[in-house]
């Protein structure tokens, strides 16, 4: 993956396909609603953008199907099994619902969905169902989680982490090493949809918790973030250290960190004893507009769905020409960057959240507040 040429085409394709869901998570960016809202593709809007991804080139991007809730669009299995033809990757990201039957989880393996991926915001039905605003859903999601292993996918866990759930974070490791799900999506909140009611992290938290994201990667877990790309930075920190900086209490003392990852790791230790392998951490340089774009359940293209600024329309033209010439997403790919970002020695490989620096500031090439690292350019100036 670290080959492809990010600059002509991304890994990852995130299509909205509805909006409609039946949860009603806080934290939601798309503010779902029980009915697909007006000016969805049709199915055969949806068919042509499908077809287009093909004019990236091969390697094709992965199409992921989000939405809302994908089983909410009648046709989604078509569209999957179009792209299938097309030896286009599919994954999806299902909610938890009445709609995630038997039948269905077997229609997604029977047009060759191999990844699926699920929401587990909480390591207690307390966290979790206050979170997605429903009674019961932990117990339904664990459930949903050793079903889809069972039926042969490859199963991803989504946890948005904000300081509602933080503290969960070591118990969802053991939810998933239990239920045999390998691979860890954590999602730090942006204050958009109904994310704007829930709390951040502070800069001093992310850290913290990027650390111990990295040690739970050595519980035989890829971990991956979303909007935190300066988790890559702590991973490279910690792979370059040395050995008395890695480990044990010394790794607090050494990274300056705070008293939320000692009580993450110390609880994380004792759930599943020492790591068992080597860190399974992913590095790769993509983020929002970079090996990574948005489209939205109406056409509308994003650089990433927590950052609203349109770029054009599949409906209009093909993703691949606004991918490859809209002039944001070129700055955002050259990492042409303003305050610290624009300094930073890891702004190729990390480059900060685009979507939180236009959160906070407006301006999506701005630096990313959630990051509390001083490039050395910057300290060496004091």
């Amino acid at each position: 993956m670290q080959s492809l040429d990010f600059d002509q085409r991304p890994i990852l394709v995130f299509w909205e396909s509805t909006r409609a869901c039946l949860l009603a998570c806080k934290h939601c960016r798309a503010e779902a609603i029980e009915q697909p809202v007006e000016g969805e593709l049709s199915t055969e809007e949806a068919i042509r953008f499908v077809d287009s991804l093909t004019s990236f080139g091969r390697p094709y991007p992965v199409l992921i199907i989000t939405g809302g809730d994908v089983l909410m669009r009648q046709d989604v299995f078509v569209l999957a099994q179009r792209a299938r033809d097309l030896g286009i990757p599919v994954g999806m990201a299902p909610s938890v619902t009445p709609r995630l039957t038997d039948e269905r989880i077997a229609g997604m393996r029977d047009v060759g969905v191999k990844v699926v991926s699920i929401s587990l915001d909480g390591a207690s039905a307390a966290t979790h169902d206050r979170i997605r605003g429903v009674p019961g859903h932990f117990e339904d999601t664990v459930r949903a989680l050793r079903r889809l292993v069972e039926a042969g996918f490859q199963v991803q866990v989504n946890t948005a982490v904000m300081k509602d759930n933080v503290e969960d974070l070591p118990g969802i490791v053991e939810i998933m090493k239990q239920s045999g799900v390998g691979i860890w999506e954590v999602f730090f909140l942006i204050h958009v949809g109904r994310g704007r009611d829930a709390s951040e992290l502070s800069a001093a938290e992310c850290e913290d918790v990027a650390h111990f994201l990295f040690e739970a990667s050595a519980h035989d877990l890829t971990v991956r973030t979303v909007e935190a790309p300066a988790f890559r930075r702590v991973v490279a920190e910690r792979k370059e250290a040395s050995t008395e900086a890695r480990g044990g209490g010394q790794v607090r003392r050494h990274y300056s960190l705070g008293a939320l990852y000692d009580r993450l790791t110390t609880r994380l230790y004792g759930l599943l004893g020492p790591p068992v392998s080597h860190p399974k951490a992913q590095t790769s340089g993509t983020r929002d507009g970079k090996g990574i774009v948005f489209v939205a359940h109406d056409g509308t293209v994003y650089p990433a769905g927590f950052l609203p600024i349109p770029l054009g329309n599949v409906r209009e033209e093909p993703l691949s020409q606004i991918y490859r010439d809209h002039p944001l997403l070129r700055d955002i790919r050259a990492a042409n960057f303003g305050g610290r970002c624009g300094v930073c020695e890891y702004r190729n490989g990390c480059g900060g959240s685009r979507s939180r620096a236009y959160a906070h500031s407006g301006d999506p090439l701005g630096e990313d507040p959630a990051c509390g690292y001083t490039p050395r350019s910057a300290a060496l100036e004091r």
